[in-house]
């Protein structure tokens, strides 16, 4: 019977000599010293220390030793695997650590400068001026009115004392709806909300009304078919001229600035009696006598709009007892207001869609 083979040189099995395995740990350790980023550090990890890589496979040859070799070829192999495992972690921690630097310097963010942002919207320079003007009329107890911009024919015209034959009722100066005898037109001043409010209420009545009008005027630097107005009514027992005068002199310096106030010229509307055309005070050259302003042309006043008292045939067409009440009216275009506050030249300005023209009153206050 034969003994053990104890004669057996385990160094003669080629992946486990160990030239052999240091020149398997020293391949492994040079290309983890070469792997300049993560991604081919993963790779190297592969290589040579995945399941297919020569460490890997030599260890599996140990399985195929006589015990009394196995020993000796383990702790070979299982030193080259420590000393590659171990710069592997090394190299992993020193490349993150480049990465997250690196990742600081190239994804930083320089808040100084100017963002890249969506322009924001503003509101229509005119929807700003109709609130501020009602702003200024509310401050004063007064209420705002509104109504509709189609409107019945005898709240445009007749309850306001504009008979049958006025001019105003052509079609040269109003928007007429289809078919005719419905008598609807788009309306020609804001007058009928007064109509409508002394027909719905009872005296004491304050109340502003803006809003939008129309008629057939041609659309240049200063006209347009479709404008804005602002009317104000006052119904109350007493009312006279001078509270008229009190309440646009108020109006102007709170619209235009401090000093300025208005004068009175007399003249003609149906709806007042008496009627008067209102003038402001030029808020350029305040009313001096200056040739050179070009805003009031030397006059040194700016025609505004007009006003009055309420005629009665309008109170009694409401329902208002003329005996017992008394009130003032006026209106001015809002348009018009807003080309004096802002010096503009070209009333298209106002209408053409430009947010460039309109950003610059977005956020006024």
């Amino acid at each position: 019977m034969s003994g053990p083979n104890t004669d057996y040189d385990p160094v003669e099995v080629t992946p486990l000599k160990a030239d052999e395995v240091e020149a398997m740990r020293d391949a492994a350790l040079a290309a983890i010293a070469a792997a300049t980023d993560l991604e081919s550090l993963k790779q190297v990890r592969l290589d040579h220390a995945g399941d297919r890589s020569p460490l890997a496979l030599a260890n599996r040859e140990i399985g195929a030793l006589p015990p009394q070799a196995r020993k000796d070829a383990g702790q070979r192999v299982g030193q080259a695997r420590g000393a590659v495992n171990k710069a592997l972690a090394e190299r992993q921690a020193v490349l993150e650590a480049e990465h997250e630097e690196r990742m600081l310097v190239e994804e930083a963010v320089d808040v100084t400068l100017p963002a890249e942002r969506r322009r924001r919207g503003s509101r229509h320079p005119i929807t700003l001026q109709s609130d501020l003007i009602a702003d200024l009329f509310v401050a004063m107890g007064w209420e705002v009115a509104e109504g509709p911009v189609v409107e019945a024919e005898w709240l445009n015209f007749d309850a306001l004392n504009l008979g049958p034959d006025h001019p105003a009722r052509t079609m040269q100066d109003t928007f007429w709806t289809e078919p005719a005898d419905h008598h609807v037109v788009l309306r020609t001043q804001t007058s009928p909300v007064q109509a409508r409010t002394m027909l719905t209420r009872k005296p004491p009545i304050y109340v502003v009304c803006p809003g939008r009008v129309f008629r057939t005027d041609e659309y240049d630097a200063t006209h347009s078919p479709m404008f804005h107005q602002v009317e104000g009514l006052v119904v109350d027992e007493g009312i006279t001229m001078a509270h008229l005068k009190g309440t646009l002199d108020h109006f102007a310096s709170q619209l235009f600035g401090d000093g300025i106030d208005t004068r009175f010229r007399p003249s003609y509307f149906p709806f007042t009696e008496p009627s008067a055309e209102v003038d402001v005070r030029c808020f350029v050259c305040r009313g001096v006598d200056s040739p050179a302003c070009r805003t009031c042309k030397g006059e040194g006043w700016i025609e505004w709009g007009g006003c009055g008292v309420v005629n009665p045939r309008v109170l009694i067409a409401c329902g208002v007892d003329p005996e017992v009440y008394t009130g003032f009216a006026f209106g001015m275009g809002i348009d018009r207001s807003f080309m004096f506050r802002h010096n503009m030249a070209d009333l298209r300005d106002l209408f053409e869609g430009d947010v460039r023209f309109s950003a610059a009153f977005g956020t006024e206050i």
